[in-house]
């Protein structure tokens, strides 16, 4: 009976693509054009921050030119894809204009890509939004991420484990070191979840990593609290020359 009502169910609302709107076989896909349009990261990555690199991986953990000449807090970082073209479509669709059906499988994608990041007791935590855009957007779109990522991989999922109690503003077009400068001190531990950080390996997720300014913030924020270690997973990454 189950089978003959969900396939009653299909007939009537038929799978669509989740960034075109395109009928596809499965929920929460991609049609054939949408796929071949999103850059998914694969193959030889840096360790740091999750960029692609020329080359093929003998298992040796390498670093990419940025993560070299600025050593990461973090411990190691992946990203599902690259910020360019229908990803860039999915982040902001997911990000600004209330997709929040996006998360689905971004947030599996972005599990995908964690693997080579997780540890035993591993706590997975979304990169915190200021009150007062929480009550401008409703949802933080790292909470919904981090969500299906702690799901998927069956790992403790805590939405407030961080706070950011202050509004920084935007970064758009400052250098690196001043985004770094910026957000010191923006994003601090709550209170009242010290004792699910001490101790723990922390895998703090976002959206979208450009400089790491943020993921730096809330690195030092677990590292404050007493974190074994932070990896960080974001669902895109910004890359110049990739």
């Amino acid at each position: 009976m189950r089978d003959k009502i969900q396939t009653a169910i299909r007939l009537i609302y038929p799978s669509r693509c989740v960034s075109c709107g395109e009928m596809v076989e499965g929920d929460f896909g991609l049609c054939g054009t949408c796929w071949g349009e999103t850059p998914f990261i694969g193959g030889l990555v840096c360790d740091g921050c999750g960029v692609p690199l020329p080359g093929v991986s003998d298992g040796t953990p390498i670093h990419c030119d940025v993560c070299l000449k600025m050593p990461r807090l973090w411990g190691q970082g992946r990203a599902a894809m690259l910020y360019r073209d229908n990803a860039r479509r999915i982040v902001l669709g997911l990000k600004h204009a209330d997709k929040q059906e996006l998360a689905h499988p971004a947030g599996q994608w972005m599990a995908r890509a964690a693997q080579p990041l997780l540890c035993e007791n591993m706590i997975v935590a979304p990169v915190p939004l200021h009150r007062r855009r929480f009550l401008m957007r409703r949802y933080n779109q790292a909470a919904l991420l981090g969500k299906v990522v702690a799901e998927t991989l069956n790992l403790e999922f805590c939405p407030d484990l961080l706070q950011r109690p202050s509004v920084r503003g935007h970064m758009d077009g400052l250098k690196q070191e001043e985004r770094f400068k910026k957000m010191q001190g923006a994003i601090r531990p709550h209170p009242r979840r010290l004792n699910q950080i001490a101790g723990r390996p922390v895998l703090l997720v976002d959206d979208v990593m450009t400089s790491g300014a943020t993921l730096d913030a809330a690195t030092r924020a677990c590292i404050e609290a007493r974190a074994r270690e932070v990896n960080v997973l974001v669902l895109a990454r910004v890359a110049k020359d990739a």
